[in-house]
């Protein structure tokens, strides 16, 4: 099992490799940033924030951040005014409930991913 863990970090390290090489630093920084919490799944990240929301927050948040990055995504082009950043908010919420509530082993990054491609409409 620990070997496997190593196994994994140094493939993810190697797949951002390129990425982190051609990226700015607020990129890079985002990366970095996100990689550790890139492990949780939907269950996995309930049971360790044990109902501190804030945790959960930061964790979606930066795997979010690297979905838009990665995507080339400008929020701005989908939603300018509060009311679509919101409803935009709201469909994002949905889709990742509904991603977590059928595969609650399901990795987290990948369910986040889902839900902005979902909720953007891509």
């Amino acid at each position: 099992m620990r070997f496997f863990k190593l196994k994994m970090s140094a493939c993810a390290a190697i797949l951002a490799a390129p990425c982190v090489a051609a990226a700015d630093e607020a990129a890079e920084q985002m990366v970095q940033d996100a990689l550790p919490v890139m492990h949780y799944t939907c269950a996995s990240i309930a049971e360790e924030a044990d109902g501190d929301e804030a945790f959960v927050v930061t964790v979606v948040g930066k795997m979010t951040a690297l979905s838009l990055h990665n995507r080339q995504i400008n929020i701005e082009d989908h939603a300018t005014t509060d009311e679509e950043k919101a409803q935009l908010r709201e469909a994002f919420i949905a889709a990742l409930s509904e991603g977590c509530a059928a595969d609650k082993d399901a990795l987290l990054g990948g369910v986040v991913d889902n839900a902005v491609k979902t909720s953007l409409g891509l």
